[in-house]
């Protein structure tokens, strides 16, 4: 995961500073559509093949991933001021962290809360789908706020249910499901915190 996001902050940082490669990717409507079609399909690719993948192979697509990703979030450092955007990673990082360790060494069972966070998140995808049409600030703040709330729960939620799969791959002797499972592991927590970034810099942010 942390390969992915040092890929994905270093590509970020590329376009921002090259004038001429920005224009090329946003400039277009079907450019930026077409990332996030892509990103959308990468994951899902990874999600429903990873057990027929070799480690290699998901690695790799999880490195792809993270570099689209890197282009689509490069728009942050020219929406935002360089200092806001490092306040709220390090913000996003602390918490996460914290957060990362007690889903690993909590003793509760989580399964429970899997369906709600889901059902939240389908429920927060709607409501900024919603808001490009309503362009509320009331809302916007709404999904920011509900946004941090989700993916901090999904990030405990997450976080234990790897460290159960890996615990169950690991007794099993199987080292390539456990392999597998690092993979896939490593995508969604590299979601978790990406997306809770993305929540926490829309409410401290200071825009250009």
């Amino acid at each position: 995961m942390t390969g992915g996001l040092v890929l994905t902050t270093v590509v970020a940082m590329v376009v921002a500073l090259n004038p001429e490669v920005q224009e090329a990717v946003f400039s277009n409507g079907l450019i930026v559509f077409g990332l996030i079609g892509a990103q959308i399909g990468l994951v899902l690719l990874i999600s429903v093949t990873i057990n027929k993948l070799s480690p290699a192979t998901a690695l790799g697509l999880f490195f792809l991933f993270a570099g689209m990703m890197g282009m689509t979030l490069s728009v942050i450092f020219v929406v935002y001021d360089l200092g806001t955007i490092g306040l709220a990673f390090a913000a996003t990082a602390s918490i996460f962290a914290g957060l990362s360790i007690a889903g690993l060494t909590t003793k509760r069972d989580l399964t429970s809360l899997g369906p709600i966070l889901f059902a939240s998140l389908f429920g927060l995808i709607l409501a900024s789908f919603a808001n490009v049409f309503f362009q509320s600030t009331a809302l916007e703040w709404l999904v920011s706020f509900a946004g941090v709330i989700i993916f901090m729960g999904l990030t405990v939620y997450d976080s234990k249910k790897i460290k159960e799969m890996t615990s169950e791959a690991v007794m099993q002797g199987d080292t390539l499901a456990v392999s597998r499972i690092g993979a896939i592991g490593a995508l969604k927590l590299y979601l978790d915190l990406i997306n809770l970034f993305i929540f926490i810099l829309s409410i401290v942010g200071n825009r250009k």
